[in-house]
């Protein structure tokens, strides 16, 4: 029997759009490429690739060696700590420096499964299908984070040196021990859900969760190793590192290529310093002040007025914070203050919808962002375009991926034309590591950026400093523009 109900799809219909589809010249040509090729490299437009160049006027010299953050959601982290590495080798007066990244997401996991299990304890007496018990035990043990949190692990945590907590089988693919962290998750969850409503005290359940944030961390230390308590560094440094004195050794014979010293005769020297503790490390050889920041975003949607810091609720990857305070200003603020950050040689942490519009595997031009590079409306013929507005609201476009501003190309007008981005995906990933974005492409799916406060323009620091802090849901339009980076 045939369904004629309303909105039904008609077979015949149907079968007359089959049957008039490969009598049209276009449709039969994009079909034979894309089946061929794929969408992207079918839709790739040569002529408008060939204008980006990885040529900036703005620019610093010294970023160190791409990171690679693997198979794992830990961008947000790698890029943080970009940005704070180049503290540390301008003090050190070295050409690279990487922290480790592995010490950093073992810490991350541990405040995570802590503070959502207090969340759990908060929200005992909500259904277990609310909306935000359901956002708890799905997205609780998730990879993804912010700037905030990258800078409360420094706080709190400290650095250390990547050889001091190398990478892992399972921070290079973080999927397996991911899936036992989440299943320990939902299983505690469950378990104080039912203590709570057997009548179980606050005090008494969390003591109860005592006991399960140790079994997170037992099944960190299996996964990850155990972080260094205390470390011994013994660093090659150069000849302007102003460490103190007392903590540097000269050596001999050293010819290390990152040894940078002593080629024209002067002394090799290494920094030395034994049995110290990662927060130690970063107090004295990171100098870079972690509440030193200012989180900037653009949502330009009339319910969401300039001028305001948003929170999005439950969303502070530690039970302490910090807060997630996004200061949403016009873009041209926003640029502004990351152009400022690079003119000062600061790199600055930045936040976008890497996915649109970018052919990562493209043989050819595998490293551009723009929005006049694939031409996906003329391979389909069909109408794709949406405003910015609309594709917020519609969930069409969200920052999936943070990374690093390095450079910034600028017009006549002062206004910045493209951008020479860091990503942490290794250095065979897009063109050497780097991906250039024209200013078009970062102000439809760019939007957000994290700068030290004396790069805000001034009259909107002071915006910032008087500003209404407006608690929104997680799942919000302003929220849900900028969830956690993966």
């Amino acid at each position: 029997m045939e369904d004629t109900r309303a909105g039904a799809l008609a077979p015949e219909a149907v079968d007359e759009l089959t049957a008039s589809f490969s009598k049209d010249r276009a449709n039969r040509v994009a079909r034979n490429a894309v089946t061929s090729a794929n969408v992207l490299p079918a839709a790739r437009s040569v002529t408008a690739m060939r204008a980006y160049r990885d040529t900036f006027g703005v620019s610093r010299p010294r970023t160190g060696k791409v990171t690679n953050q693997r198979h794992s959601g830990r961008c947000w982290m790698f890029a943080a700590f970009n940005v704070a590495r180049a503290a540390t080798m301008r003090l050190l007066d070295v050409d690279d420096f990487e922290f480790s990244q592995a010490f950093g997401f073992f810490y991350d996991k541990l405040e995570k499964f802590n503070v959502g299990l207090e969340r759990i304890i908060e929200t005992a007496a909500l259904p277990v299908e609310s909306r935000e018990v359901s956002g708890l035990l799905e997205h609780a043990m998730g990879d993804g984070g912010y700037y905030p949190a990258a800078m409360g692990i420094i706080r709190k945590w400290g650095l250390v040196p990547k050889d001091a907590m190398p990478e892992s089988a399972c921070t290079k693919d973080a999927d397996q021990m991911n899936a036992q962290l989440e299943r320990l998750f939902r299983k505690s969850a469950c378990e104080l859900r039912r203590r709570a409503a057997e009548g179980a005290g606050t005090d008494e359940l969390r003591a109860e969760k005592d006991r399960m944030v140790a079994q997170c961390h037992q099944v960190l230390s299996v996964c990850l190793g155990e972080p260094p308590r205390t470390i011994d560094v013994a660093l090659p440094v150069g000849r302007h590192c102003a460490v103190d004195p007392a903590r540097l050794v000269e050596v001999e014979g050293d010819d290390r290529a990152d040894q940078r010293d002593g080629a024209d005769g002067g002394p090799r020297r290494m920094l030395v310093d034994r049995g110290i503790t990662p927060r130690e490390f970063a107090e004295r050889y990171v100098p870079f002040d972690p509440d030193d920041f200012v989180e900037l975003v653009n949502v330009d949607l009339p319910e969401y007025p300039f001028g305001r810091i948003y929170h999005p609720l439950r969303t502070e990857a530690a039970a302490e914070g910090p807060a997630i305070h996004m200061f949403n200003v016009p873009v041209e603020v926003l640029e502004d203050a990351a152009v400022a950050s690079l003119r000062a040689g600061v790199p600055c942490w930045m936040a976008c919808d890497v996915s649109q519009q970018f052919g990562r595997r493209l043989e050819d031009f595998p490293g551009v962002l723009a929005c006049d590079t694939m031409d996906v409306e003329g391979l389909f013929g069909v109408d794709l375009s949406m405003s910015r507005a609309d594709m917020l609201r519609n969930r069409e476009t969200r920052t999936t991926h943070a990374m690093t501003f390095q450079g910034v190309q600028l017009g006549e007008d002062g206004r910045p034309e493209a951008w020479r981005i860091e990503n942490s995906w290794g250095e065979d990933a897009c063109k050497d590591g780097y991906l250039v974005a024209s200013a078009e492409w970062y102000r439809t799916y760019g939007g957000e950026v994290v700068v030290r406060r004396e790069f805000v323009p001034e009259e909107w620091l002071r915006r910032y400093d008087e500003a209404e802090v407006v608690d929104v849901e997680p799942w919000s339009v302003v929220s849900a523009a900028f969830p956690r980076k993966d």
